[in-house]
């Protein structure tokens, strides 16, 4: 057999792991249809289908499954090997909006440390404002943040986030009462947005938990305080989606932007990695 050609292989894997060729093109920045004819190659050369291909999405056959983890380990290897003379540290200090950070970190930071040991990261949780004070100042390399009131336009939109309403499993209002709500606080935009949206449908409410991140928040829609607006990919474990069972009117999405003046190609592909993991 030829050997295998390692872009294709890691177009395989980004493609079976975002369920997509266009996110996989994105990552890679190429063509959708270079990424469609490397994946074909691949399984002209393997003598095998790798991923069963519909117009809505994209996933794993049974043999694609069985290689999947042989070609992770084959891409993590082939970018160890590349990255040997590089033993320069590279520092990056990267800022995440608190409302974004949920349990991926764990898997995020995986990903950054197999990208590239060499680096060395600092990371700082916080709410847009803050963070983008501290980029122009220069204290931050990156930061992915809710996109600015004031429409920055150096930014690079990256997705767009959803919010809902989650409360502890079981848990059920009290009739006649208002609904408890955990924000952050009146100068949390998403608050505004929330209690805005409550106002507009006639639902009373009451601000009965007042903290600082997802994180937070989550543990108290956990622990039974009140119902919180979470971004759905940072809900704890124990919580519920209650927007649909208390008939709570939607929350509007907010787009996530990458502030980054960084060219290099180590940060370009730790920022490449980051906005991935997230979505």
């Amino acid at each position: 057999m030829e050997i295998l050609d390692i872009g294709a292989v890691k177009a395989f894997v980004l493609a079976a792991e975002l369920q997509s060729f266009t996110r996989a093109a994105d990552v890679l920045g190429i063509t959708q249809s270079a990424v469609s004819l490397k994946l074909r190659r691949l399984e002209e050369q393997l003598g095998r289908r790798l991923l069963e291909r519909t117009p809505r999405q994209v996933r794993l056959s049974a043999e694609g499954l069985a290689f999947l983890g042989a070609a992770r380990d084959l891409v993590t290897s082939h970018d160890h090997a590349v990255a040997a003379f590089e033993s320069e540290p590279r520092q990056l200090a990267i800022g995440i909006n608190h409302l974004l950070v949920g349990g991926e970190l764990p898997s995020l930071l995986r990903r950054l440390r197999e990208l590239d040991a060499g680096l060395r990261i600092e990371m700082r949780v916080a709410g847009t404002r803050e963070l983008m004070q501290a980029y122009e100042r220069g204290e931050l390399d990156a930061v992915l943040v809710l996109r600015p009131e004031d429409r920055r336009k150096q930014g690079k939109a990256v997705f767009t986030e959803r919010f809902s309403w989650y409360a502890a499993i079981g848990w059920k209002p009290v009739v006649g009462k208002p609904v408890p709500l955990a924000t952050q606080g009146e100068a949390c935009r998403i608050r505004a947005a929330a209690v805005r949206a409550l106002d507009r449908a006639g639902i009373p409410w009451e601000e009965v938990f007042v903290g600082t991140g997802a994180a937070i928040l989550g543990a108290a829609a956990a622990g039974g305080l009140a119902v919180a607006v979470l971004a759905n990919r940072a809900a704890p474990a124990g919580t519920l989606d209650v927007g649909e069972l208390l008939a709570l009117p939607a929350i509007p999405p907010q787009e996530v932007v990458l502030y980054s003046a960084l060219n290099d190609r180590r940060s370009r592909d730790a920022l490449r990695v980051l906005t991935l993991a997230f979505r």
